[in-house]
């Protein structure tokens, strides 16, 4: 029986000690861009001397929002960003309700339909997509950049199927008291499902502030370009390739704002793709 116990015990350990060094290895490359941002910009890396340098500083963030308006380029990703969710909130919830509260023909192969999209790589959409937002007029604009992904099928999908999941019973109570459909969505449908709300919430927020080839394509001027974008010209700064920790200080400060909304709001994040059953 003691056996068991220590056989159990090794098993646990190894288990955690197998699951930290898989945390350590994906963290590995996080960890080397923030230590080689504070790295002097004039000493290069080579090889074995790509971690820290002689000492630390802050020249290379001073430096990288001298080379580029990160102002501008945080006001458009904040305003994509939040114009983007705010539509996908209306928009996801109706159409997940249509698909799981009413009975119409035609809504298997709609619902198949939109299934579909999610099997069609971004890439194949983007020529008819900007061919659309030039007839529009809309080109250089954040709303070019938003106006895609105004509809989600991801997002109708996890809400249908988190509507699916509440009580028939009462929603038939919901009905019997009078209400209506709007009533129904916002009263019933909705409370239970929030968890999945907030996942996909968190979802789109990552996906938009990440995004790069659409805002490449329809963008021309630092008015509307978004901070990933942005990052692109720090490829380009020396005459050989990238200098590396003034690319690493520019990423720090495009990807800082998502790690640190991670770090303080960590328990919150796992909570809600725990209950919503997203992996």
């Amino acid at each position: 029986m003691r056996s068991g116990y220590l056989r159990r015990q090794v098993l646990h350990h190894s288990l955690t000690l197998f699951t930290a060094l898989l945390a350590l290895t994906w963290a590995t490359p996080i960890l080397w861009t923030i230590v080689v941002s504070f790295r002097p910009l004039n000493e290069p890396l080579g090889r074995g001397d790509v971690w820290f340098g002689s000492r630390l500083t802050l020249e290379n963030y001073i430096q990288a929002f001298e080379l580029a308006p990160f102002g501008v380029y945080y006001r458009n990703t904040i305003a994509i960003v939040v114009l983007i969710l705010a539509v996908q909130l209306v928009t996801i919830p109706l159409a997940a309700f249509a698909l799981a509260h009413y009975r119409f023909r035609g809504k298997r192969w709609l619902f198949f339909f939109i299934l579909l999209q999610l099997m069609i790589p971004t890439t194949a959409l983007l020529v008819p997509n900007f061919a659309t937002i030039r007839r529009l007029g809309l080109f250089d604009t954040i709303l070019a950049v938003a106006l895609p992904y105004f509809g989600s099928a991801f997002g109708t999908f996890l809400m249908r199927q988190a509507f699916l999941e509440v009580p028939r019973d009462l929603v038939d109570a919901g009905i019997m008291d009078g209400c209506s459909w709007w009533q129904l969505l916002w009263h019933v449908y909705l409370p239970p499902s929030v968890p999945t709300l907030v996942a996909f919430a968190l979802s789109s927020i990552t996906w938009h502030w990440n995004e790069f080839l659409w805002p490449l394509v329809v963008t021309l001027t630092e008015r509307s370009r978004p901070l990933t974008i942005g990052l692109v010209r720090f490829t380009q700064l020396g005459e050989i390739g990238a200098r590396w920790p003034l690319l690493a200080a520019a990423t720090m400060i495009v990807a800082g704002p998502l790690l640190l909304l991670f770090l303080l709001f960590q328990r919150q994040f796992i909570r809600s793709f725990l209950h919503s059953g997203l992996k």
